[in-house]
């Protein structure tokens, strides 16, 4: 059972989740959206979730003070694109066409982000596909079916049987970012664990890793600002 309470002034809606496994409060802002929620154990009182609220509202404005402003995909709009940003202008072009600093988009606003989109996510698979390749070749692994997804817990995956997930919003970054988490997915294949011999892979593959994966760390959470 869920509920909404607001916080402070100007109101903040928290929502308030109980959980039979949880064993104390449990508070978390995501890092895509900016909403706010606490989870209860079964028996603890509405008075302690909202003292508890209390307590940690400045820490909780805080951290939202620090969340990226959602983004409309419309014209006039800036988005990166392989990390670039670019302008999305309206043409009078049938199909959505990329250049070095716009996008170009036909007209009809209203229709503008669904078209990105989808221009967006073939543009991801056909990256994401040759990326793979390209370090499943290195380490002499063979990988199954690629599936894009809008994630926002991960950025990819891989199962036992050789099948990888990725989320498509990885176009938006650089070039060497969507690279990192390709060649981190495919070195699963050869060790479905983050031990020491599988960092070792991935060094071996890309040297320079830990600095996109740093990026991602920083930077990745305002990738999902943009509303398509």
């Amino acid at each position: 059972m869920t509920q909404i309470i607001q916080l402070g002034q100007p109101p903040i809606d928290v929502t308030i989740k109980r959980s039979a496994r949880a064993r104390r409060l449990s508070l978390r802002i995501s890092g895509v959206d900016g909403k706010v929620s606490l989870t209860l154990p079964r028996f603890s009182s509405a008075s302690e979730a909202q003292g508890f609220l209390r307590e940690k509202e400045g820490w909780i404005r805080k951290h939202l003070d620090k969340q990226p402003d959602l983004a409309a995909v419309e014209p006039g709009a800036m988005i990166p694109i392989e990390g670039a940003e670019r302008q999305i202008v309206e043409t009078a072009t049938r199909v959505v066409k990329l250049h070095p600093h716009w996008v170009e988009v036909p007209y009809g606003a209203d229709k503008t982000a669904p078209r990105i989109r989808a221009f967006l996510k073939n543009l991801a698979r056909d990256r994401l596909s040759a990326a793979s390749q390209h370090y499943a070749g290195l380490i002499g692994r063979e990988f199954g079916k690629i599936t894009l997804r809008d994630t926002r817990s991960r950025w990819g995956s891989c199962t036992s049987e050789g099948n990888l997930m990725y989320s498509w919003r990885l176009i938006l970054a650089p070039v060497e970012v969507l690279d990192y988490v390709a060649a981190h997915e495919v070195c699963h294949l050869a060790e479905m664990n983050h031990s020491a011999a599988y960092w070792a892979n991935v060094a071996a593959v890309m040297p320079g890793y830990k600095a996109h994966r740093k990026w991602l760390r920083d930077n990745g959470g305002a990738l999902h600002r943009f509303q398509f």
